[in-house]
């Protein structure tokens, strides 16, 4: 199931993204069934009671994906982001492979959905992309073992790993380079239903093809991910890990357009603006 958050008239609620069909369509034709005017094949939401980390129902109301403003999928307490989790993304920057995963944190303000913009860093003259496979976190968590990793994840999603690569080079952490506003585009919606062992990630920028790799390249899986992190600290429902980018990272300018996309997930499309 595909799980998104959106507004609509000022009202903020979850939905399951559907597929609109042959009687569906032609109901809506007739001024009934809900879901205003669509066709055969577009995207609806149907609004979930409550929020999807426990039990839900599904309300049968529907609303049009196209009018609908989607927000991040989630809003997390943390963003646990995965560095140098690629053997061809460590090389082209010049890095060794870890001996253990290097994870730091992105804030809550970093965070924005599909559509918004990319604020470019006034204190930067070299932000890159970075696509990823985010994973999120279903259910309050310490200590998982490896056989319950499944148990505890709900979904997930595509990101973006944005980072102002000159400061990341020339600052011990990483904090300023990859925590600013809007370094951590999270979207378009979260995936249930998903095997992420071997996924493509693709983004483009312009449409020009950028970063293509597989998630079976990964150094260190999901399981072991969750089971590093979690040796540490309690996860949270609606909590993302950033699983690292495949090579290809490469710089953004003002105007661009970026685009992440993940295999059985979808599009993950922001603008980069200046910043102010």
């Amino acid at each position: 199931m595909r799980i998104a958050r959106f507004s609509i008239d000022g009202n903020v609620a979850f939905g399951a993204v559907e597929t609109v069909g042959k009687t569906e369509a032609a109901r809506a034709a007739e001024g009934a069934g809900g879901t205003g005017a669509v066709s055969e094949g577009d995207l609806v939401l149907n609004i979930i009671k409550g929020i999807p980390y426990t039990d839900f129902e599904l309300s049968g109301t529907r609303v049009p994906l196209s009018k609908v403003r989607l927000l991040p999928p989630v809003l997390p307490n943390k963003v646990v982001a995965i560095g140098r989790n690629y053997a061809e993304h460590a090389a082209e920057l010049g890095n060794e492979v870890p001996e253990v995963p290097v994870a730091f944190f992105k804030p809550t303000t970093s965070v924005v959905g599909s559509g918004d913009a990319i604020e470019y860093p006034s204190f930067s003259q070299e932000v890159h992309h970075e696509a990823e496979l985010a994973v999120v976190i279903g259910r309050m968590c310490r200590e998982v073992p490896r056989e319950r990793v499944k148990d505890v994840v709900f979904g997930y999603t595509c990101a973006n790993d944005v980072t102002a690569r000159d400061v990341q080079q020339r600052e011990k952490q990483w904090a300023r380079a990859k925590g600013f506003d809007t370094s951590c585009p999270l979207g378009p919606w979260v995936e249930t239903d998903l095997d992420p062992s071997d996924l493509t990630i693709q983004c483009t920028v312009n449409g020009e093809q950028r970063q293509l790799g597989r998630t079976s390249d990964m150094i260190r899986s999901i399981e072991d991910l969750v089971v590093h992190i979690t040796e540490a600290m309690t996860l949270l429902p609606g909590d993302v890990i950033l699983t690292g980018t495949p090579a290809g990272v490469g710089p953004l300018t003002v105007g661009d357009e970026v685009a992440v996309t993940i295999e059985g997930i979808g599009t993950l499309t922001n603008k980069v603006i200046k910043r102010g």
